[in-house]
């Protein structure tokens, strides 16, 4: 039997094992996926039972998209464009990493019937998935992406690769017609972003990577403030689904079965 991970630290909130096991079943497929936190130190051992077949493919989250190229045979064109990967699988004996987030933002916009071009858009938080939201952007051709990071460094290596990115001090405000929080603040239930909005005019679009739990206090404080909302939830799952096309060949069926499977 074929066996796929997510890994992350935390992983607990992960629901990839359960979007990913629904997908197998239904497609009569011979295969387990479970989740696994990890550590730094753990990854090598990790791909060497990639390279060895004991495990088949990873999805990768927080926080080693990055980390974990160092240990790779190669990148997809995606994943050496933004220096992220999420999905990681054998071919012709070469570990590969490969980034389906690009795809999975751009699709959850799409699927809301938001137009992004033109847009200004404010990114709060410079983590692994962040490089991928930044491409979208770009391909959907955004007119400004502005990114805010409380450790400055970070934002700044994300400018060596978009050159055009322009880094906001922490606890500034620029006008946006679209804020992102691309942190993990909101994981628990009581983690609160600390910037305020109040003075933003409503009507915005408050976006929020976290699909679980499904309402953060950034959403919840946004609705108040008179805001669209949107969390990451769809751009879990066309991620899900594009990393289950390269493991198994196979395009998974989304319907709305998972909206239900993911919401319980």
């Amino acid at each position: 039997m074929k066996k796929y991970l997510v890994i992350g630290n935390p992983i607990g909130h992960s629901l990839s094992p359960k979007l990913h096991n629904y997908w197998i079943k239904k497609n009569n497929i011979e295969a387990v996926y479970d989740k696994q936190e990890l550590k730094n130190h753990d990854l090598k051992d990790l791909i060497i039972k990639i390279r060895n077949k004991e495990i088949n493919g990873i999805n990768v989250t927080v926080p080693f998209k990055n980390e974990i190229i160092s240990y790779l045979d190669k990148l997809s064109h995606e994943a050496d464009l933004t220096k992220s990967v999420n999905t990681v699988y054998l071919e012709d004996d070469k570990v590969i990493g490969h980034n389906t987030d690009i795809e999975g933002f751009e699709l959850a916009i799409k699927n809301i019937n938001y137009d992004i071009s033109e847009k200004q858009i404010f990114i709060v938080g410079a983590g692994g998935v962040v490089s991928s939201i930044i491409l979208a952007l770009k391909k959907m051709k955004a007119s400004k992406i502005l990114l805010s990071n409380r450790t400055k460094n970070k934002a700044e290596n994300l400018k060596k690769i978009f050159r055009d990115l322009e880094i906001i001090d922490w606890g500034k405000l620029p006008d946006f017609d679209v804020v992102i929080n691309a942190t993990s603040i909101g994981l628990d239930k009581n983690d609160e972003l600390n910037i305020d909005f109040s003075k933003i005019k409503n009507g915005r679009l408050f976006y929020d990577v976290i699909y679980n739990p499904k309402q953060t206090n950034f959403i919840k404080n946004a609705k108040k403030l008179g805001n669209k909302t949107e969390n990451g939830k769809k751009m879990f799952i066309y991620q899900a689904a594009a990393a289950f096309k390269i493991w198994h060949g196979i395009k998974p069926e989304i319907d709305d079965k998972i909206n239900d499977l993911l919401d319980e």
